[in-house]
């Protein structure tokens, strides 16, 4: 019998740390392999954690509500397999880890949002630190959480006993992939890990292993910006030099919301934004849409999916604005295209301000759009939404009129390149055709990165999008 010490792993998130919301095991319990033990919140959304280790469990580092490091231990578990003695220590990590496991290593943490939370990066140099860096890491071989072999038996089911009645030995560890996304590849794929051959450092499972073990693979998406660590807060009841008055409590800045804080910042210092806008008379499109609604009231898109839409046809006419800048070593710089529109949206959530994306977006109608929103919507709302989905937009579109307000300079998305904002729909006095009318007026706001684009492009944009909506017959027939 030994004791295997699970450390939090990297979420692929470019995190520091996470806060434990649930355990799901107790001290006792008998669990399996890949059997989720902990709910963790990220900066973007709730996940389970699962055990890489069968056993029973001994130790839970850490009570609900409490920030765990990663690298640091989440969960300490008895088991018979072969481990290191109490007392004894891991092997030296090599001086030089190998070169493709590195190179992997480091498109899993730079280019990988689209994670499934499991066993993490292998970050040997983490233990002891408080904060892990964006340096290299080291090799697995200096581990705490000792690896299994390559020729390890595939991982249970969560459900599933730990003794089974199979006379082959008993799974007390899972194949060490390089990371939670190369597992989950592997699970979509229906190849067993066991069945991989690692050509990484040690055995470890890469990607291209289990790519080759299916004939192909898809490449992974962009991952958030990292996100700086914040220092501890001091305790209330002291008093502010500045204002001199009272401190009554004090917050840490964590989680979502140090992340959005630290994206806004970025925005602001990095990005070289302008403004443009312009009132629209959306009169025609509610129009439009009361009549879909008469004839189909289930059916019927939200305004949300219309105004998606007349964006999405101008990005097509002006893709200056779906692109992103990107600073080179030095004055190299470079400007990036898509081949497509990931379409992200603002939505408020009682975690904070979210922006779920639309994969694809041009390739969507208008109903497909607005099934797209509600579903993303929910899972924002829910703490469901993927890390994929929170971070891989290219454009934003953000409708703070549902807040009452007219118009707003939005900060740009970080690392997008602009961001539409859309104003509550009001009555207001308008002239049509030489006479007075009260018409259903809004405001139209396009922020952009005039890096990208001078104002002719943005100019051209926003009116294009405001004459779709002003005329949504003419647009829409040429969707």
């Amino acid at each position: 019998m030994s004791v295997r010490t699970f450390l939090l792993p990297d979420l692929g998130e470019g995190l520091t740390d996470a806060e434990l919301v649930n355990w799901l095991v107790a001290e006792g319990d008998t669990i399996a392999v890949d059997q989720p033990v902990a709910e963790v919140e990220t900066a973007k959304s709730l996940v389970e954690v699962p055990s890489p280790f069968a056993g029973v469990v001994q130790t839970l580092h850490g009570a609900a509500g409490e920030s765990i490091d990663v690298g640091k231990p989440l969960i300490s578990v008895r088991t018979t397999a072969d481990a290191p003695a109490p007392g004894e220590t891991a092997p030296a990590a090599p001086a030089d880890p190998d070169p493709a496991g590195e190179a992997y290593r480091q498109e899993e943490r730079a280019g990988s949002g689209n994670v499934l939370i499991g066993y993490g990066t292998p970050d040997h140099g983490s233990h002891g630190t408080n904060r892990r860096t964006r340096a290299p890491r080291r090799a697995a071989a200096a581990q705490t959480v000792a690896a299994a072999t390559p020729s390890a038996p595939a991982p249970a089911p969560a459900a599933a006993a730990v003794a089974v009645a199979d006379p082959a030995p008993a799974t007390f560890e899972a194949p060490r992939c390089i990371s939670p996304l190369v597992r989950r590849l592997a699970r979509e794929s229906g190849i067993a890990l066991r069945s991989v051959h690692g050509t990484g450092r040690d055995g470890l499972i890469l990607r291209r292993d289990v790519e080759l073990a299916i004939g192909g693979g898809s490449a992974p998406a962009q991952a958030p910006a990292p996100v700086p660590a914040s220092p501890a807060a001091p305790a209330a009841g002291d008093t502010d030099p500045r204002s001199g008055l009272a401190v009554t409590s004090r917050t840490p800045v964590k989680g979502l919301r140090r992340t959005v804080a630290a994206n806004l910042s970025a925005s602001r210092s990095e990005i070289p934004e302008a403004t443009v806008w312009v009132d629209v008379d959306a009169t025609a499109l509610l129009e439009l849409r009361a009549g879909l609604k008469r004839r189909d009231p289930e059916n019927t898109p939200g305004l949300m999916a219309f105004l998606a839409r007349f964006t999405l046809a101008g990005l097509r006419r002006f893709p200056e604005l779906n692109t992103r800048y990107v600073a080179g070593a030095g004055p190299d710089a470079e400007l990036v295209a898509f081949d497509g529109v990931n379409l992200g949206f603002a939505a408020q959530t009682d975690r904070g301000l979210m922006v779920p994306s639309i994969r694809h977006a041009e390739k969507l109608s208008a109903r497909e759009l607005d099934a797209e929103i509600r579903r993303l919507t929910a899972s924002a709302r829910t703490g469901a939404a993927t890390p994929a989905e929170l971070t891989s937009g290219t454009f934003t579109l953000n409708n703070y009129g549902v807040f009452g307000v007219d118009g707003s300079a939005a900060i740009i998305n970080y690392p997008e390149s602009a961001i539409l904002g859309i104003g509550r729909i009001i009555d207001k006095p308008w002239v049509v055709d030489g006479q007075l009318a009260v018409r259903k007026m809004t405001e139209l706001t396009l922020v952009f990165d005039h890096r990208v684009c001078d104002g002719g492009t943005a100019g051209g944009f926003l009116r294009y999008v405001a004459d779709a909506i002003e005329n949504p017959g003419s647009v829409l027939a040429d969707l």
